[in-house]
């Protein structure tokens, strides 16, 4: 009988994107084959501490958590920590009272947001030597700060929108001259946002002085780095990417907005079922299109030397013009996120894309592993 790979599921975290990934985690653990792969949920609470299994399978719904292996959920009475151990070529453990408990063979981020797609949690597995699914370090950080992101996709030749951007601190000793810099370089309509977040959490349009400083105090509850971006009267495609050293693209989907009044789709639009938004693939534009917004996800993932999987949103003008809008390390793998919907189209089914994401990720496990770490 073939030995079950055994993958540590981690969710939850400090982020504000907290929820999301609870909804990511129970579709990524739901569609996972049962028959190649033994679950170890591992949850982060929004304090920042590590449950056991036991406590982290309550997290999820019963139905879920019913799939998860019983072995897999033995309760310890003290957080967990992740304990690598190099010499070993796979095999870790998830320690709690026992050193010979769970022992993991890779394990799944599906965290959403800071402390989980911003490159930290990467960088904890990357120095205990435990394969992990999705971005490195660099690429997690480099994706989840949006004025970094733009900055590498501008030296990559990628076009982008008019965007500036200032710290909580410098707002705050002087907020009447961020708020001239801002008309003088962007002028309003614009949009504020955090520049290390996603899920549309903290973002927020502004259409004059006033509402621009309701937009930064909201922003700034988020983070201490703002980008101001222009606004574009244009459709919002995306594009899923995966893949190591040869990544592909999907077929790109659409946000299709139904409600009376056009607006941005916000965090609730975007995870509610009202109605108001149906997520289209293949969005319904033309063939030379899809090619180019391929082309161009793909050009954004090695822009960022991007690993295992990310989301590439794009700005479809009226005149035909393709603007890059921002790459997402962690894409919402929730029921009614966009990642799987544009692969499940693209003929790749969501329980195959979560095995080619394991296999991904221990194929870059084993080429980092190449690298000398002595002189």
């Amino acid at each position: 009988m073939t030995k079950k790979v055994r993958v540590g599921v981690i969710f939850g975290g400090r982020s504000g994107e907290h929820e999301v990934s609870l909804r990511s985690a129970r579709a990524v653990i739901d569609a996972m084959d049962r028959a190649k792969y033994e679950i170890v949920p591992i949850a982060i609470t929004k304090e920042g501490n590590w449950l056991a299994p036991a406590k982290a399978a309550a997290l999820l719904p019963p139905e879920t958590a019913r799939q998860i292996s019983p072995a897999s959920q033995s309760d310890a009475p003290h957080d967990v920590a992740i304990i690598g151990d190099p010499s070993r070529q796979g095999l870790y453990r998830l320690d709690t009272d026992d050193p010979n408990s769970e022992r993991l063979d890779v394990v799944f981020p599906v965290l959403h947001g800071t402390y989980g797609e911003d490159g930290t949690i990467q960088g904890l597995m990357e120095m205990a030597a435990i394969p992990f699914v999705g971005c490195s370090t660099l690429a997690s950080a480099c994706g989840m700060d949006k004025v970094i992101m733009k900055a590498l996709f501008q030296q990559a030749g990628l076009p982008i929108c008019r965007y500036t951007w200032f710290l909580r601190s410098a707002w705050e000793n002087d907020s009447d001259r961020i708020t001239r810099r801002v008309n003088r370089e962007i002028g309003f309509p614009a949009f504020v946002k955090p520049a290390n977040l996603g899920s549309s959490v903290g973002i927020s349009k502004a259409t004059d002085r006033k509402s621009f400083a309701r937009a930064v105090e909201l922003a700034t509850r988020y983070d201490r780095k703002i980008i101001v971006e222009e606004l574009i009267d244009a459709r919002e495609i995306e594009c899923a990417v995966m893949g190591n050293d040869e990544p592909r693209a999907s077929l790109p989907g659409e946000y299709v907005v139904h409600a009376e009044a056009a607006r941005f789709l916000d965090y609730t639009e975007k995870y509610s079922s009202t109605g108001n938004v149906e997520f289209v693939v293949p969005a319904r534009i033309s063939k030379s299109a899809i090619k180019k917004i391929q082309t161009m996800a793909v050009m954004a993932f090695k822009a960022i030397d991007g690993s295992g999987l990310s989301r590439v949103d794009f700005f479809l003008e009226p005149n035909g013009e393709l603007l890059l809008n921002e790459i997402n390390t962690l894409p919402g793998l929730t029921d009614v996120s966009g990642f799987p919907k544009m692969w499940e189209a693209s003929g790749v089914p969501f329980a195959r894309v979560i095995d080619q994401l394991i296999g991904w990720a221990i194929e870059r496990h084993s080429e980092r592993a190449r690298n000398e770490t002595s002189i």
